[in-house]
């Protein structure tokens, strides 16, 4: 999913997305899709830099838990950053990890 924002291809990071996915404030599949399509234009570039992964896994559910830093830039240099704590939960469909949940916000102190 890092992969297919820095590419700038929504198409792709939805590819690992549930039919049935619930994000922040009754966020649907559709409305993250708008989500992405609007960052991705508000930028030339974005950049994700995740930290470290904390991820639970019990049978076909998961939950992964991390920090991710994300830059967007007109040129070479960013002209915005922002700290974002994520939560996620997956489900697994034949075989595949599919993103049923998402939360994010900014850490308590964040700007």
């Amino acid at each position: 999913m890092q992969a297919a924002v820095e590419a700038r291809d929504a198409g792709r990071l939805l590819e690992a997305v549930a039919e049935d996915f619930a994000g922040p404030e009754g966020m649907d599949r559709e409305g993250l899709r708008r989500y992405v399509t609007l960052l991705l234009l508000r930028r030339q570039r974005v950049g994700v830099v995740l930290g470290p992964v904390a991820v639970d896994i019990h049978g076909d559910r998961a939950a992964a838990r991390f920090d991710a830093l994300v830059t967007g830039a007109d040129g070479l240099l960013p002209r915005s950053a922002e700290v974002l704590r994520v939560e996620t939960v997956w489900r697994r469909e034949g075989g595949e990890w599919r993103l049923v949940a998402a939360d994010w916000s900014q850490p308590a102190g964040g700007h």
